[in-house]
């Protein structure tokens, strides 16, 4: 298991009523049935919207989440790579607030 998984395993598990899951075979942590944190590519994924999607795009290395790799890009997901896991933790409970109050 590599840091970058650890880490997105610590911080899923640290979120209140989160549980571990699959999306589209990828690992996930949800909410109410509802997905807000993904894994893919050694990096962590995250469904955002408004001020923290921007803000999160605008970091190096950002990308919109594309799990089939068809040029098909999930426009709410964000995906960040290990060099900005300082931020894993805002996004997350970022991620989290959003899916659960939507």
């Amino acid at each position: 298991m590599t840091e970058a998984e650890k880490l997105y395993i610590s911080i899923g598990e640290q979120l209140n009523e989160t549980i571990r899951s699959q999306m589209f075979g990828k690992p996930c942590f949800k909410i109410h049935g509802k997905a807000f944190l993904a894994f893919f590519q050694n990096e962590m994924v995250f469904k955002l919207y408004g001020d923290k999607h921007r803000e999160a795009l605008a970091l190096e290395g950002a990308q919109l989440f594309d799990p089939s790799g068809k040029k098909r890009p999930m426009k709410e997901w964000v995906q960040l790579p290990y060099i900005h896991a300082a931020h894993w933790t805002g996004f997350a409970k970022a991620a989290l607030e959003y899916v659960n109050n939507n």
